[in-house]
C-alpha cells in the first residue's frame, strides 16, 4: 500500500478500499494476514505510483480522486467509533461507547453473524462457571443495555432476560442462557439508531496520516457481493476473540501420530463441546476418547464424556492424559476470589474434585435440586500420567494413544489474527511485530518505543485485563462481567484521549 500526497480512495482488487493521504510516502507490508516480512520502505516525494506497483500490491491502477471513506450510511464526520467484533466483548464495547460518546455519534460495527459470539454458536451446553448473577448484571451495566434488560422483563411471555430471572441467582447454569441474553441484545443493539452494522471482516486498517487519530478501515470483499466499503473513525476497538489452541505433536521429535498404528482422529475442543457430539459420537461399538489437559475446558469435556457414557454412550470409554498431579479450584475468601480466572468453578470443579480426584460420588453433599443427585453415580476416566519430563510423557502417549479412535486437546485458547494494521506516523507497520497491548489501559502500543497508538484499542478473551489478588496471584480476567468491569473503567478514558486529539464530543 502507499500513502501519497494525492488524496484518494483506490479500489483494492477484491479487497475494499484505502484511503491514501499523506505528505511522506510510505509502503506498508500487508497483503493479506500471511504477509511476510516485507518492511516498510520510505519513498521520494517525487515518487509516482505506476501499474505495475499497484499490480505487485493488489491495488488496481486507476485512480478515483473525487472517492472518499465511507462512514456508513452516515454524514462523514459522525462516526465516533468502529467495533470489530460481536461477541461479549463487543457487545460490552458497544453499549460503553454508546454510553460516553455525543449523543450525535455513530458507532460502526462490524461482525460476520451479530448472534452473540462463539457462546451461544459453540457451547450452548457448557456448563458456566460463574453465577446467573453476574450475567444479569452485564447486561444492566450501561444504560443502552439496561434500556433492552428492563424492556425484556416488563413484556410479556418468555425471554432470555426472563429465563435468566427464574434461576436461581447465586447458582451456574448452563451457557445457552447467557448465550441467549447475549444474542437478545445483539439483535436489539443492531437497531439502535446510532449503531450502523456491516456483515463481515476487517482486513485493513490504517491510521491516516493527513488526518492522525482517524482510523480508515478496509472490509474484506464478499464473493459475488457489491463493492467492500471502507469506513472511518478516531477510535477503532478489536474485540476479535479468541480459537481453542491447534492441536500439537503430542510425541516430540516424531512424525505427529502418523506412524503409530490405530491413529487417533483429531477432534476439535469445539465439536466436543458442542450440542452435536451425542448424535455424530457412534453409540453401537466401543469407543476410546483421549483428552488432554488439565484446564477448566478439558475438564469439561471430560464431564460431557462421562455423562454420555451414563446416558447415550455406555460403550465409551475415557483415557485422560495429564501432566498435573493435582488441580487448582477457586478458593473463595473473605470478599474476595483466590485464582478467580485460572481456578475450577461450578460444576466443573465439583466434578473433577468428587470424580477426577478420588473423594468419590457419595461424599457429595446432598440438597435440593443437587445436580449430582439428579445425574447419578458417573465413571471416572482413565488417568494417564504424563508427568515426569520429556522422556515419560512421551512413553505414557506411545503406550495408550494407539488404543483411541479420538483425542481432543483441552490446551487452551488462542488469540485469533488481527487483521493488518498499520499507523506509519507512529512507525507501526505491522501489527503482528509492531504492536503489543497493555492489559492495563486496553491500548495498543508501540512495541519498540511503548507509545499508545492514538485511537486504538482492544477488549475481551484476546485483550484481557490483567488483575492481582489480595495473594499477589497475577492472572488475566476472563468472563462475561470481567470484561463489562475492565470497559466501564478503561472506555470513558479512551474517549477522552482520543477527544483531545480530535475534539470529537464527549457525553456531559
Amino acid at each position: 500500500m502507499h500513502l501519497s500526497t494525492q488524496r484518494a480512495c483506490r479500489p483494492l482488487a477484491g479487497r475494499g478500499y484505502l484511503v491514501t493521504t499523506s505528505y511522506q510516502y510510505y509502503r506498508v507490508a500487508w497483503a493479506s494476514s500471511t504477509a511476510r516480512g516485507w518492511q516498510p520502505q520510505k519513498l521520494s516525494a517525487n515518487w509516482k505510483p505506476s501499474q505495475p506497483h499497484f499490480r505487485r500490491l493488489g491495488i488496481a491502477p486507476s485512480l478515483q480522486e473525487s472517492e472518499t471513506p465511507e462512514s456508513g450510511s452516515t454524514g462523514r464526520g459522525d462516526v465516533g467509533a468502529i467495533v470489530v467484533g460481536g461477541g461479549p466483548a463487543g457487545i460490552a464495547v458497544v453499549g460503553n461507547l454508546l454510553e460516553q460518546l455525543g449523543p450525535d455519534k455513530k458507532i460502526i460495527w462490524v461482525d460476520r453473524q451479530f448472534s452473540g459470539g462463539r457462546i451461544p454458536a459453540k457451547y450452548s451446553e457448557v456448563p458456566s462457571n460463574t453465577t446467573v448473577a453476574l450475567f444479569i448484571k452485564y447486561a444492566q451495566a450501561v444504560q443502552p443495555l439496561r434500556a433492552i434488560h428492563d424492556a425484556a422483563a416488563a413484556e410479556p411471555g418468555p425471554n432470555a432476560i426472563k429465563d435468566l430471572q427464574s434461576l436461581d441467582q447465586d447458582g451456574t447454569c448452563k451457557l445457552s442462557y447467557a448465550g441467549d441474553m447475549l444474542a437478545l441484545l445483539t439483535k436489539e443493539l443492531t437497531k439502535h439508531p446510532r449503531v450502523k452494522t456491516y456483515k463481515g471482516t476487517v482486513e485493513l486498517a490504517v491510521r491516516n496520516t493527513s488526518t492522525p487519530h482517524h482510523w480508515i478501515v478496509s472490509l474484506a470483499q464478499q464473493d459475488e457481493g457489491p463493492a467492500a466499503p471502507i469506513l472511518d473513525a478516531p477510535i477503532l476497538v478489536y474485540c476479535t476473540g479468541s480459537s481453542p489452541t491447534p492441536p500439537v505433536s503430542l510425541l516430540p521429535g516424531l512424525d505427529p501420530l502418523k506412524p503409530m498404528v490405530g491413529q487417533p482422529l483429531d477432534a476439535s475442543l469445539d465439536w466436543v463441546l458442542s450440542s452435536s457430539l451425542s448424535q455424530n459420537l457412534p453409540r453401537d461399538k466401543k469407543i476410546i476418547f483421549g483428552v488432554v489437559g488439565a484446564s477448566h475446558s478439558a475438564i469439561v469435556v471430560l464431564l460431557i464424556l462421562a455423562h454420555l457414557q451414563r446416558s447415550s454412550h455406555p460403550l465409551l470409554e475415557v483415557k485422560w492424559f495429564t501432566r498435573s498431579k493435582s488441580l487448582k479450584y477457586a478458593v473463595y475468601e473473605d470478599g474476595w476470589i483466590r485464582y478467580d480466572n485460572t481456578g475450577l468453578k461450578g460444576i466443573a470443579a465439583e466434578f473433577a474434585r468428587y470424580y477426577l480426584e478420588g473423594v468419590g460420588y457419595e461424599s457429595i453433599p446432598r440438597g435440593k435440586g443437587n445436580v449430582w443427585q439428579m445425574l447419578g453415580p458417573l465413571r471416572a476416566p482413565e488417568r494417564i500420567d504424563c508427568s515426569g519430563g520429556f522422556e515419560a510423557e512421551k512413553e505414557a502417549y506411545m503406550t495408550h494413544l494407539p488404543a483411541c479412535d479420538y483425542v481432543v486437546q483441552a490446551i487452551g485458547y488462542t488469540r485469533d489474527p488481527l487483521p493488518v494494521t498499520a499507523s506509519p506516523v507512529d512507525g507501526v507497520y505491522d501489527s503482528r511485530r509492531g504492536l503489543t497491548f497493555d492489559h492495563e489501559t486496553g491500548e495498543f502500543t508501540n512495541k519498540e518505543t511503548g507509545k499508545p497508538v492514538p485511537g486504538l484499542f482492544g477488549a475481551g478473551i484476546a485483550f484481557p485485563e490483567r488483575v492481582v489478588d489480595k495473594a499477589g496471584n497475577v492472572e488475566h480476567a476472563v468472563g462475561l462481567w470481567k470484561f463489562m468491569r475492565f470497559l466501564k473503567r478503561v472506555v470513558p478514558t479512551w474517549v477522552e484521549k482520543t477527544a483531545e486529539a480530535k475534539n470529537i464530543e464527549v457525553r456531559e
